[in-house]
């Protein structure tokens, strides 16, 4: 897979990571325990991101 491919896999799930804290966030009986996890793999994603775009 290319540079660009690899950027724009990851690129789609961090917005897909993003959709899913928004719909959990909005449950009335939302799970804590799910939503940092969430956010945990969002953070991987960013980090990775970051450093293929330096590259």
């Amino acid at each position: 897979m290319s540079l660009n491919g690899r950027i724009s896999e990851l690129a789609a799930k961090h917005r897909h990571l993003d959709q899913q804290i928004s719909e959990e966030q909005k449950r009335p009986s939302g799970d804590d325990l799910v939503i940092k996890d969430l956010k945990r793999q969002k953070l991987r994603i960013k980090e990775q991101l970051r450093q293929l775009k330096a590259s």
